[in-house]
């Protein structure tokens, strides 16, 4: 490392449906580097929850209400929520 501390930031992550059950929280609090994007929260979160790699590669993202994709960058309090797919009939 150059010797210069990174900085680091907290982010909220919403779980819904399958997710929720497979995790056993509706909401995560993850820690990041800055800057990060949602493809590597999406990492950071398997391993805090390793459960959610069956889940993950199927998974919609929105921060902050807003469906993204997987390059979007998070800022400090975002909210990330991960939803899954929608089965019907």
């Amino acid at each position: 490392m150059d010797g210069q501390a990174r900085l680091m930031m907290q982010i909220r992550v919403k779980l819904f449906a399958i997710l929720k059950d497979a995790v056993g929280a509706g909401e995560l609090t993850l820690e990041l580097p800055e800057p990060s994007t949602v493809e590597s929260a999406g990492k950071a979160l398997l391993a805090q929850a390793p459960a959610l790699g069956n889940y993950l590669p199927r998974v919609a993202f929105a921060v902050n209400r807003e469906y993204v994709k997987p390059d979007t960058e998070l800022h400090p309090d975002d909210e990330l929520a991960l939803i899954p797919p929608v089965s019907g009939g």
